[in-house]
């Protein structure tokens, strides 16, 4: 199969559903061999099954368990090529935070139409639990970085490899009520700068995706306040998966030769609204 990614090995976190099962399709178009990530084993064997991939279960936010992944891959394997760090939760099951943020902004609005006061507020940072922050550290932030060492054993030996990080809309522009979201998605922007000013004397580019907001089970729980965001967003509407998985495959190939310390950001032109 030849493509842009023709004779690449590509390892995609998180790749059970959303962006990175779209990203892991469009990689494999492309010629990659896949191994498909996700902490629930059956939904990575479906998507590997899918594009006659590898999956391996394993909690990014766990060292022990993504040391053993990378191994995997380096004894199956020998090689990686391309590294995506996807893998994130949003609400994860918080129903209180969900409604929260659905229907206060919408409130928020109405009072400001109405000539003001604002008497509604988020206040959901002042109710974050301890436990809530560090999940989403860990997943994110710390997960990307787990993510990174390892892989990179593999790739300072190849002298070569293309490392993606995904960020977010949220971690540039920010966003009301999702604090550890943004401090999470915006700490991994950081890092990818510096990641790429480390490795790149070994010929490893380091690059970060920041998408708007796309159509995922990620945003399926905002739909309240789709309406507010669409208004925000020039093009009017969410983007789709491949929106941003056919941007994984620029940065991903040899057409992004001279691209590092960057983050690419499809959103619609959401962010000239902020």
């Amino acid at each position: 199969m030849a493509g842009r990614l023709a004779g690449k090995l590509a390892l995609v976190t998180g790749a059970g559903a959303g962006l990175g099962a779209q990203m892991v399709r469009r990689f494999r178009e492309e010629g990659a061999e896949i191994v498909v990530n996700d902490l629930r084993k059956d939904a990575a064997e479906a998507v590997a099954a899918e594009v006659a991939g590898t999956a391996i279960a394993a909690d990014v936010s766990d060292s022990a368990a993504v040391a053993a992944m990378f191994e995997q891959v380096d004894r199956e394997h020998g090689r990686l090529d391309v590294l995506v760090n996807n893998a994130g939760i949003g609400f994860d099951g918080d129903p209180e935070q969900e409604k929260r943020f659905n229907e206060v902004p919408v409130q928020q609005m109405a009072e400001a139409a109405a000539g003001g006061p604002i008497r509604t507020h988020l206040d959901l940072t002042v109710s974050l639990s301890d436990e809530a922050w560090q999940r989403m550290i860990d997943v994110h932030l710390t997960g990307t970085f787990y993510c990174c060492r390892e892989g990179l054993k593999i790739m300072n030996r190849q002298n070569s490899g293309s490392i993606l990080n995904m960020g977010s809309i949220m971690g540039t522009a920010g966003g009301a009520g999702a604090l550890a979201y943004c401090a999470a998605k915006a700490g991994i922007l950081g890092l990818t700068r510096s990641l790429a000013r480390e490795v790149v004397t070994r010929g490893i580019r380091v690059n970060a995706l920041a998408p708007g907001f796309i159509d995922t089970d990620l945003t399926a729980p905002i739909q309240a306040v789709r309406p507010l965001i669409e208004g925000a967003t020039p093009m009017g509407r969410f983007g789709d998966t491949d929106d941003i998985a056919w941007a994984a495959v620029y940065l991903a190939s040899d057409e992004a030769k001279f691209v590092t310390g960057q983050t690419l950001s499809p959103n619609g032109g959401y962010h000239m609204s902020q």
